[in-house]
C-alpha cells in the first residue's frame, strides 16, 4: 500500500501542511513512520479520510454562484470494483468524486486499488455548466 508524505496529503486534500499536522496531532488522521522516520499517511487511510472530508465539505458548502472546472483532477483512488470484463474506479479529487468505467485488463495493468494516486482526465463532447438561482 502506498504511503503519502504530509505535503503530498495536503496537496491531495487541498489544505495546508499545517492542517494535516493538526489533524494528525489530534488523532483525526492517523499517521505512520516511513523508512526515514518521518510521519506519513497510509494510502487506504488517506482514501477513506478524503471521502469523509468531501462528504463533510459538501454538506457544509454554500451554494455555488459560478464554476467551470478544468479537465484534469488529481486525487486518490477510493474504490475499485472488478468483474470478469469491466472495472469501476472511483477517485476522490478534493470535493469531487469521479467514477470511471474501464476494462478490467486496463485496471489490472495500471495496478489500480484504493489508496493509489491517480489523475482523472475528463474528455467529453458535452459539459454541463450550471448557475444556481441568486438570492
Amino acid at each position: 500500500m502506498p504511503r503519502f508524505r504530509i505535503s503530498e496529503a495536503a496537496a491531495l486534500l487541498g489544505v495546508s501542511d499545517d492542517t494535516i499536522r493538526r489533524w494528525a496531532d489530534s488523532g483525526r488522521l492517523p499517521t505512520v513512520l516511513d523508512d526515514a522516520g518521518r510521519r506519513a499517511i497510509e494510502g487506504g487511510t488517506l482514501a477513506g479520510f478524503a471521502k469523509d472530508l468531501a462528504t463533510e465539505q459538501t454538506a457544509a458548502q454554500t451554494p455555488v454562484v459560478a464554476e467551470s472546472a478544468r479537465n484534469r483532477f488529481p486525487g486518490i483512488i477510493t474504490r475499485v470494483v472488478r468483474d470478469t470484463v469491466m472495472a469501476q474506479v472511483e477517485i476522490q479529487a478534493g470535493p469531487h468524486r469521479l467514477v470511471s468505467l474501464m476494462s478490467r485488463e486496463a485496471a489490472d495493468e495500471l495496478g489500480l486499488e484504493a489508496g493509489v494516486l491517480a489523475v482523472g482526465a475528463v474528455k467529453s463532447t458535452n459539459v454541463v455548466i450550471e448557475l444556481p438561482e441568486r438570492r
